[in-house]
C-alpha cells in the first residue's frame, strides 16, 4: 500500500504552521499524538511574502523533531525549498518532505530538488501551485517520480488571485485537483483547508468537502495557542478543535454494496448519457448557426463580435436560470466559453477571402 493511503480515510496531517520553540514543539506533539494523526508537520524554513516576519527557525528545529519522533513516535515531515534543505532533513532523520506552493511554480526549481532527491527513498508531497495551472502541479510531480520518489502526494492548497475578500484566503477552484485527478486516477490528494480558507472557523467546511469529493487526506495546522501564533494564526486550530473536527467528518464510499442503489445509479447514468448527447447535438447546431451568421457578417462588413448582443445573452440566459434555479454565475461562465467559441468560429470567417453567403 503506497505511504498515503489508508484502509480508512482520512490520511492526518497535523503540526502547527512553524516551529516556534522546543517546548511549543513537543506540547504540540504530546496533544496531537491522543487526536491520532499520522503525520506530524511543523515549518522550519518559512518562505514569506515579505521581509521582517518570521522566517523559521532553521536547522536547528530539526533537532526538536527528532525528539518528537523518538518520544512520541509520530513520523515528522517539513517544507523543503532548498537541495541543502533536502541534506539537512535526511540527516535529522525527517520521514516525509512537502514542496511548497511558491516552489512548484518554478520548474528550475523543482528539478533541481528533484535531482537532489535520487537515490532517496522519502514520501515527497507537492502543493500545488500558486496559480490554477494543473500542466505545472503536475509537471511538478512528474518530476519527482522520475526521480525515483515511489510515494508522490498533491496537496491542494488553493490558488492565490487578485480577487475581493471573500469566503477563501487562496480560491480552492475544485476542478484543478479533481482533473488532476483523473489524469493520475493512483495519485493521493490532500486537502489543507487551513490555506484554503485562512480562518480557523471554516476549516471544517473545507474538511468536509474535501472528504465528499474523496481526496484521500487532510493538512490542517494546529496550534496549541493559535492566537499568539508566529505565523498563520488566523488559519490555526488546537489539538481539541482538530479532535472535533475529525470526530465529525462524514466519511463517504466511492462504492455502495447496495445492488438496488448501484442500478438507481447505474439508470441515472444513463438518462444523463442521453442528455449530454441532446447538449452536445444542440451546441453543434448551435454552431452552424454561428458560422451562418459569420458569413452574413462578412458579406454586410460587419464585426464578429457585438456588446449589445452579447449583453442581451447573459441577461435573458441569466433570467432563464434564475427560473429554472439554476445558478446565475454557472450559466454565464457556460455561455462565455459558447460565445468564445462561437466568436472564434466567426473571425476565422470574416478572415477567409474564400467564403460567401449560401444564397
Amino acid at each position: 500500500m503506497q505511504f498515503f493511503k489508508k484502509q480508512v480515510k482520512p490520511f492526518v496531517v497535523a503540526g502547527p504552521c512553524s516551529a516556534e520553540s522546543r517546548e511549543q514543539v513537543l506540547e504540540t506533539a504530546a496533544a496531537l499524538k491522543g487526536v491520532s494523526i499520522d503525520l506530524f508537520r511543523a515549518g522550519v524554513w518559512k518562505p514569506r511574502t515579505r521581509p521582517g516576519s518570521f522566517e523559521g527557525n532553521g536547522a536547528i528545529a530539526l533537532e526538536w523533531l527528532q525528539e518528537v519522533k523518538e518520544v512520541y513516535g509520530l513520523p515528522v515531515t517539513i517544507e523543503v525549498a532548498e537541495p541543502e534543505h533536502i541534506d539537512l532533513a535526511m540527516k535529522h532523520n525527517i520521514d516525509v518532505l512537502w514542496i511548497g506552493a511558491r516552489t512548484t511554480v518554478n520548474p528550475f526549481h523543482v528539478q533541481r530538488l528533484a535531482d537532489a532527491m535520487k537515490g532517496i527513498d522519502v514520501p515527497v508531497m507537492v502543493k500545488n501551485p500558486v496559480n490554477p495551472d494543473v500542466d505545472l502541479w503536475l509537471g511538478a510531480i512528474e518530476r519527482f517520480q522520475q526521480a525515483g520518489i515511489r510515494n508522490v502526494a498533491a496537496i491542494h492548497r488553493g490558488f492565490s488571485g487578485y480577487s475581493s475578500p471573500s469566503f477563501y484566503r487562496n480560491q480552492p477552484n475544485w476542478p484543478i485537483p479533481i482533473e488532476l485527478k483523473r489524469r493520475k486516477p493512483d495519485l493521493s490528494i490532500i486537502c489543507d483547508p487551513s490555506h484554503i480558507t485562512g480562518k480557523r472557523d471554516k476549516v471544517a467546511e473545507v474538511a468536509q468537502k474535501a472528504m465528499d469529493m474523496g481526496f484521500d487526506g487532510l493538512m490542517i495546522e494546529s496550534h496549541l495557542h493559535p492566537d499568539s501564533a508566529l505565523s498563520d494564526a488566523a488559519q490555526q486550530i488546537t489539538p481539541q478543535a482538530l479532535e472535533t473536527l475529525l470526530r465529525k467528518l462524514i466519511i463517504r464510499e466511492e462504492f455502495t454494496a447496495d445492488m438496488s442503489k448501484s442500478m438507481e445509479l447505474e439508470y441515472l447514468r444513463q438518462v444523463m448519457d442521453s442528455i449530454d448527447a441532446e447538449i452536445i447535438d444542440l451546441l453543434a447546431r448551435r454552431m452552424e448557426l454561428s458560422e451562418h451568421m459569420g458569413l452574413v457578417k462578412k458579406e454586410s462588413n460587419m464585426t464578429a463580435y457585438q456588446p449589445a448582443r452579447w449583453q442581451e445573452i447573459v441577461e435573458t440566459r441569466s433570467q432563464r436560470a434564475n427560473n429554472l434555479m439554476l445558478s446565475k454565475e454557472f450559466i454565464i461562465s457556460l455561455y462565455e466559453l459558447i460565445h468564445h467559441e462561437s466568436i472564434k468560429k466567426q473571425l476565422s470567417i470574416l478572415q477567409d477571402t474564400s467564403k460567401e453567403v449560401k444564397k
